[in-house]
């Protein structure tokens, strides 16, 4: 799961929120709630990844909220996360041959057995992948 850093904005005249994904450039909706707009949202990603993917360009990593704030010109943006699984959408899978510690393999195992965050050993690994790529 990838962590996005989301900002709503408050359309005082029309009374709606505007919900942009600041690291995907265009992903933004418009919805009457917060609990609508990230639920809106979560659409819009899944979607706009998938044209990414079609057209060979890479899922961009998610920057900090701080990050955004500093960068940010509206001082009233609310920030949320969104959790997003890109996992489907960067590319096909491939199996590959790992070589890992039994004990290591069996604290895998029993996280993934625990959380409904992994459905395999395989996702558990791309997850860990991705967040010490992010670094």
């Amino acid at each position: 799961m990838m962590k996005y850093p989301v900002q709503a904005l408050k359309n005082n005249g029309e009374n709606y929120y505007t919900f942009s994904v600041v690291d995907l450039p265009g992903c933004q909706v418009k919805a009457l709630s917060m609990d609508e707009g990230l639920s809106k949202l979560n659409e819009a990603m899944a979607a706009h990844l998938s044209i990414l993917v079609e057209y060979g360009e890479q899922v961009p990593p998610a920057k900090s909220i701080e990050e955004h704030m500093q960068l940010s010109n509206q001082p009233l943006a609310i920030w949320a996360i969104l959790e997003f699984d890109i996992i489907p959408y960067m590319g096909k899978s491939h199996k590959i041959n790992v070589t890992l510690p039994e004990l290591l393999i069996k604290k895998i195992d029993d996280r993934v057995a625990k959380s409904s965050q992994y459905s395999t050993r395989s996702g558990f690994i791309a997850s860990a992948c991705i967040a010490e790529l992010a670094k």
